[in-house]
């Protein structure tokens, strides 16, 4: 297996030969990455891949990315009432 066909993000199956290219073409943050490839928006919303993406953009861009960078945030899988969340437990 050559090294650009590493699998990064599990859940949407990306490489990390499509994430350099990525960054090749233009992309200079995480969220950049994120967008045009779908890295981190799988069911683990980049738990796993997003350091993996944050080493390859650093190691491509010889530097950090911006620091003021924060992931999108995203809802809940599926609804649920707040009394849930704030009880800490899942009202089925």
């Amino acid at each position: 297996m050559k090294d650009k066909d590493i699998i990064i993000c599990r859940c949407e199956e990306i490489t990390k030969g499509e994430i350099i290219q990525t960054i090749r073409d233009g992309a200079t943050t995480v969220d950049g990455i994120k967008r045009m490839t779908r890295a981190g928006k799988g069911l683990c919303q980049g738990r796993t891949c997003r350091p993996l993406v944050e080493a390859i953009l650093i190691a491509e861009l010889g530097r950090l990315p911006p620091a003021e960078e924060y992931p999108s945030p995203r809802p809940p899988v599926r609804p649920m009432p707040l009394s849930a969340l704030l009880a800490g437990e899942e009202d089925t």
